[in-house]
């Protein structure tokens, strides 16, 4: 019974993390228009050619690297030892906490920096 449903839960996150990479490889103005609103979003990609580069180089990287993590559970999903499964689902866990107050903090930093952007915009 553990073993199929750490099978499910690992394809279920690694088609999740492929989608995900490849929204963001190749979709980024769209999902950063989605969650701040277009006006945040310009500024947020940058304000000159070089700055939208790096950014886009990235961003283009850290969707990479999330497909590369779909794959990666895709593989895992089928290894049959229970005691690895049972260390791999702590890591997860570990993990997933980790990212979750990480994107708290860097989410609030980035709205804050959207509004003081704003803000001197007006100015």
């Amino acid at each position: 019974m553990a073993s199929s449903a750490f099978f499910i839960i690992c394809v279920l996150h690694s088609l999740i993390s492929v989608t995900c990479g490849a929204f963001i490889m190749f979709y980024l103005k769209e999902i950063f228009v989605f969650g701040h609103g277009t006006e945040t979003a310009r500024k947020l990609l940058g304000s000159t050619p070089h700055d939208q580069l790096l950014i886009q180089i990235s961003d283009s990287f850290a969707g990479l690297l999330l497909f590369v993590i779909g794959c990666f559970l895709f593989m895992v999903a089928f290894v049959r030892d229970k005691e690895f499964q049972g260390f791999f689902a702590k890591g997860c866990i570990l993990l997933h906490i980790s990212m979750a107050l990480w994107r708290v903090y860097f989410e609030r930093r980035i709205e804050d920096l959207g509004i003081r952007l704003a803000e001197a915009a007006c100015w």
